[in-house]
């Protein structure tokens, strides 16, 4: 079997390294791919976003499956035109992938299938916004509509801080046409986490729980980012908040797409808020998450590439996944300046024999080989993944494994699952 994955990031190459593992796959290809994936798969020069480049790729070296890994292309309808073409693609359609690229679309689908979520409201012009904004009182929510990096979300108790956001999506269009509307959403308390599946369109698979650290500074201070480190599984998630979560959330999301004549093939990714009154959905992503693809996948314990197949092929009723025992946790290492404008170029030294920590994996994310060297190449630069028999080991291997490798203007949080080991509860 011939594979492509769609992506450069931590998330595709934890991804191509467990399709690694599989000798029914005969070859893997990564559009574009980095310095790490390039030494498990062939990279190829074609963007993400390239789908006719893409297309192509697929078609001139007989692709048998096209796993696509960030949502961009996903929204853009690379996956209606692979299977148009007769090629097996995993992941969803354009209209699928709405519930990610336009978050006003996903919450008015949670409102009218009965699936919980903050109160919310949707606007195009200022002050409007302002208005609701104010009823609703601090903290302040204010997330851009449409695709943002993972970067178009303030929540602040300042009210100049929250205006300043709404003006620069809305009148500058820091965002372009994905900040056409804004979305000002009710605050609520509780433990977020990430919730994922894969879905056949009918068939719902849960996967492992996550929890993602989405601030750049520790304690959850600082800007939003992209997501600076995770850990699984969630200690404070007993079984039955776990099969909740499986049935009034991810179940009920793919019930209700089918409902609305919109069959979802691919993963499912619920951000949540377990709140006192139970999980609320805060956002869907239509694809793996980044960075909890680097705790998840280290933990899977079955064949990744026969469950992709199965979901293309329909068959996700009859597919069991087996899970690992070891807990999980990934650092992310960031580029200076990150998650604002950063300089690519420095010089990555110490990842071999960060590799060489019991247990640990390094997921190449933003890297590059330039005249024989390992060098940053965006913003989120590494992925430090570590196995352990609980928590504190896998804390202990990421962190030793971390302090190993530099570059310059190398960040990382140091509290990545501290909350969950200290309190039993949870970032």
């Amino acid at each position: 079997m011939r594979v492509l994955v769609v992506g450069g990031g931590g998330r595709e190459h934890a991804i191509v390294w467990r399709l690694a593992q599989n000798p029914t796959i005969d070859r893997i290809y990564a559009a574009p791919g980095n310095a790490g994936i390039a030494e498990e798969a062939t990279c190829v020069p074609v963007s993400s976003g390239d789908v006719i480049g893409l297309l192509e790729f697929v078609e001139n070296n007989q692709i048998d499956l096209t796993v696509v890994g960030p949502e961009a292309p996903l929204v853009a309808g690379l996956a209606d035109e692979l299977e148009a073409r007769g090629f097996p693609v995993f992941g969803p359609s354009a209209a699928a992938a709405r519930i990610e690229g336009s978050k006003s679309w996903a919450k008015d689908i949670c409102q009218r299938h009965g699936i919980s979520t903050p109160r919310a409201g949707t606007f195009s012009v200022l002050e409007d916004a302002l208005a609701f904004m104010d009823e609703l009182g601090a903290p302040y929510v204010v997330k851009a509509d449409g695709l943002a990096a993972g970067k178009g979300v303030v929540v602040t108790e300042n009210r100049v801080e929250a205006e300043g956001f709404l003006r620069s999506v809305l009148l500058d269009r820091v965002f372009g046409d994905q900040g056409a509307k804004v979305l000002v959403e009710e605050y609520i308390e509780g433990k977020e986490i990430s919730a994922l599946c894969i879905t056949d369109g009918h068939n719902v698979l849960p996967l492992a729980l996550a929890q993602d650290h989405k601030r750049v500074g520790e304690g959850d201070t600082g800007p939003y980012t992209g997501g600076m480190g995770a850990y699984s599984p969630l200690p404070f998630v007993d079984e039955g908040l776990e099969r909740t979560i499986g049935w009034d959330v991810l179940t009920q999301a793919v019930r209700a797409l089918e409902a609305d004549g919109v069959a979802y093939k691919g993963v499912l990714y619920a951000g949540l808020m377990l709140t006192s009154d139970g999980p609320k959905l805060l956002e869907f992503n239509c694809r793996f998450g980044d960075p909890e693809t680097q705790v998840i996948v280290p933990r899977f314990a079955s064949d990744l590439g026969e469950l992709l197949l199965a979901c293309v092929e329909g068959n996700v009723g009859n597919y069991r996944v087996h899970w690992k025992p070891e807990s999980c946790v990934t650092v992310t290492l960031a580029a200076g300046g990150y998650p604002g404008e950063v300089k690519n170029g420095a010089v990555i030294s110490g990842v071999e024999a960060a590799n060489e920590v019991d247990g640990v994996t390094v997921f190449h994310a933003g890297t590059a080989m330039r005249d024989g060297e390992l060098v940053t190449a965006g913003g989120r630069v590494l992925s430090v993944s570590a196995l352990g028999s609980d928590l504190v080991q896998a804390r202990e291997r990421a962190y030793a494994a971390a302090d190993l490798i530099s570059f310059e203007g190398m960040h990382f949080r140091r509290d990545i699952g501290a909350k969950a080991i200290d309190t039993q509860g949870g970032a």
